[in-house]
């Protein structure tokens, strides 16, 4: 079960949620672009407590099943936009770094439709979440029982 309880450390944890809400309330990302790249990474980082929270998040952002349940194999279908795919790209590049950087090519065609802000506030939507996962992750926080608050469901 839980290792610790987030809740008792939560002001500990006031710099990474500040940083959430600040990228989450900026403006520059729609939100269904943002739901998807919270998604991506944490599939990639295994955290359910995340999918769990961000796949219900999507639902009340308007995103559609179709489109949630794809999303592991995003590369292989038309449904997700340009932009999309480059946030996309941009999210996995910058978890994985399997190279030790985030390519110049990716950056090329991330700046083509991202203007410097937006893409500062990409980067920082993929570290935080990257953040929230390995919290999550070590916590053993288990997924299943988010409630989408409900400002967020109207």
């Amino acid at each position: 079960m839980h290792r610790f309880s987030m809740a008792k450390h939560y002001p500990a944890m006031q710099p990474l949620l500040a940083l959430s809400m600040q990228v989450h309330d900026g403006g520059r990302l729609e939100p269904t672009l943002q739901q998807l790249v919270l998604m991506r990474v944490s599939q990639i980082n295994g955290c359910a407590y995340c999918l769990d929270m961000h796949s219900k998040d999507a639902r009340a952002a308007g995103e559609t099943e179709q489109r949630l349940h794809l999303l592991p194999a995003w590369r292989e279908t038309t449904l997700y936009s340009e932009r999309e795919q480059i946030a996309l790209a941009w999210a996995e590049e910058l978890t994985e770094l399997a190279h030790g950087a985030v390519s110049d090519a990716l950056y090329e065609r991330a700046s083509a439709v991202f203007d410097e802000d937006a893409l500062v506030d990409l980067t920082l939507l993929v570290v935080a979440i990257n953040g929230w996962n390995r919290i999550n992750v070590a916590a053993r926080n288990i997924g299943g029982h988010y409630q989408v608050p409900k400002a967020k469901a109207a």
